[in-house]
């Protein structure tokens, strides 16, 4: 049986800041006690909602002994000012901190939790500032473009739109602006923002996030800002939360990394997620980091340090230390029409040539993954049945093989157009069934003159953590797009990528099997090694 529930209250607070904005919060705490430790999320989305689309309610926080405090940024739900994204967070985080504090409800501790935006505001401060007693970044990193907006040179398409788009909807709440907010959200329920949502950014929001993003050159890194965090702050107690299938996963572990580099003992835990949908268990363990860090309660017996998930085992278990692994690409030009005809060879050269004829009609879509409207596992065996996906299988597994790293692609390639992606899948096809289980995933775009030339490129694919039986198979899968994870490639540099247009071009892609190598760097000891 259950104890019933404490009362919890609760009540708006305001911060005023130096030029006269007002952050507006709302606190939860329980209703007799205190005062208590305070866990602080500040977000952008309206402070009711408070992220319980993945956390527990404020409620039960206040329940467990904390006073809860969520903030509305600047120029977001309540507060005044005008919302500037990230490049405003920083500036005032030390008022919040400091505020927060000093409330007649806080014993002075504060901790810090959020997943995505609201990881990131966790992150940013002045220079000197005082840090958190602690903090739980989840789903974020410090990179725009690699952790938030792009992979392989290609923009997030549905991901970065739909984001995009709910704040620019938020913004025409703000201004009463209720045809354009119906605008945006027919938009997202008919479909129809993969081929209008730069537009609607355009018309409703042309200075927001997403619409900068959208008009900076993936390829340019120098466009890009990547934001600081003190090394005071890295050494502060950290618990990290990534998923297999979340897009921001490569920000959490370099957030890992420069934690582990900063002389910091920051905890990791990547589970069966993505980026809305978590495994059972994670607000316990939240829970259990923050009393051992604001209430020094001894937490001795519990699980700690780093933790990965185990996809195809369905189980948690600690890093592991391995070697690079490395496959090369084997065909004589049926790996397009016969998905078990090419071969992945852990012992001989690449070998052969393929082509995969791209038609942006029907463009390859994607599934799956982390950047997919469906995000998460997936049986891709439909689609490797396909005439425009390459496919390559090893042999029979004769024993078991743990697949933990960095999955890239070496490949040598050519088009016949100035502009080609490389979509690449990698999947567990398990002894006797027909089956594709879609591991992880990977894009590469290419423009310009360089895609009609032989050269030899490189494919990042999402990390991952797998195990294959005996008897199982390592199947990888290329294709020249992944609709609308990311815009179809128009084959030029005219047409802007995106939904297919007139002026996309059928494009063929030619493999160069010959030195193509599929290798999974490891990640050991908390530092992962570069590609």
């Amino acid at each position: 049986m259950f104890a019933d529930s404490s009362t919890v209250r609760s009540r708006d607070g305001a911060l005023i800041l130096a030029d006269g904005v007002r952050l507006i919060s709302k606190l939860w705490f329980p209703e007799t006690g205190g005062p208590w430790p305070a866990l602080l999320m500040r977000q952008p989305y309206g402070r009711d909602i408070a992220s319980t689309v993945t956390y527990a309610h404020p409620a039960w926080w206040a329940q467990q002994g904390f006073l809860v405090v969520v903030q509305d940024v600047r120029g977001q739900g309540d507060s005044t000012g005008v919302f500037r994204g990230f490049s405003q967070e920083a500036n005032d985080t030390a008022a919040t901190h400091a505020w927060v504090r000093a409330l007649p409800e806080c014993n002075g501790k504060l901790g810090c939790y959020g997943f995505s935006y609201q990881g990131l505001t966790q992150l940013l401060a002045p220079a000197n500032s005082q840090p958190p007693e602690c903090f739980a970044p989840a789903m974020a990193g410090l990179d725009e473009r690699d952790d938030w907006s792009c992979t392989g040179g290609a923009h997030w398409w549905h991901l970065g739109l739909g984001w995009g788009l709910q704040l620019a909807a938020l913004q025409a709440k703000r201004r009463g602006d209720d045809q354009a907010w119906t605008n945006i959200r027919r938009s997202l329920e008919d479909g129809t923002y993969l081929r209008d949502g730069p537009e609607l950014l355009k018309d409703h929001d042309p200075e927001g996030m997403a619409c900068t993003w959208l008009q900076r050159d993936p390829r340019d890194r120098d466009q890009w800002p990547i934001h600081p965090v003190q090394t005071s702050w890295l050494k502060q107690p950290m618990l990290l939360l990534g998923g297999w299938w979340d897009p921001h996963l490569s920000g959490v572990l370099k957030l890992w990394e420069h934690s582990n580099a900063a002389g910091g003992s920051p905890e990791l835990m990547v589970g069966p997620a993505t980026h809305l949908e978590w495994w059972p268990g994670v607000q316990t363990q939240l829970l259990r980091f923050f009393n051992q860090h604001l209430k020094a309660a001894d937490t001795s017996g519990s699980t700690r340090g780093s933790k990965f998930w185990n996809i195809t085992q369905s189980r948690w278990q600690e890093a592991c230390t391995s070697s690079t692994k490395t496959w090369s690409l084997q065909s004589s030009g049926l790996a397009c029409t016969d998905p078990t005809h090419g071969l992945l060879q852990s012992d001989g050269p690449g070998m052969g040539m393929e082509l995969i004829v791209h038609d942006p009609w029907r463009p390859m879509p994607a599934i799956g993954g982390h950047l997919s409207p469906s995000p998460g596992p997936a049986n891709r065996a439909t689609l490797d049945r396909r005439t425009d996906v390459a496919t390559f299988n090893t042999l029979p597994f004769t024993r078991e093989h743990e697949l933990f790293g960095h999955p890239q692609l070496r490949l040598r390639a050519q088009a016949d157009h100035p502009g080609f992606d490389l979509c690449v899948s990698l999947s567990r096809c398990a002894k006797g069934d027909s089956a594709a289980e879609q591991l992880s995933t990977g894009v590469l775009r290419v423009l310009g003159d360089r895609a009609q030339t032989v050269l030899e490129h490189v494919v990042q694919l999402q990390p991952l953590l797998a195990t294959l039986e005996e008897g199982d198979q390592l199947r990888l899968s290329i294709a020249a797009a992944a609709w609308p994870a990311i815009g179809v490639n128009p084959g030029d540099n005219t047409t802007p990528s995106g939904s297919p247009s007139p002026q996309h071009r059928v494009v063929t892609l030619t493999l160069h099997l010959t030195d193509s190598k599929l290798q999974l760097i490891p990640m050991n000891s908390g530092k992962l090694e570069n590609a």
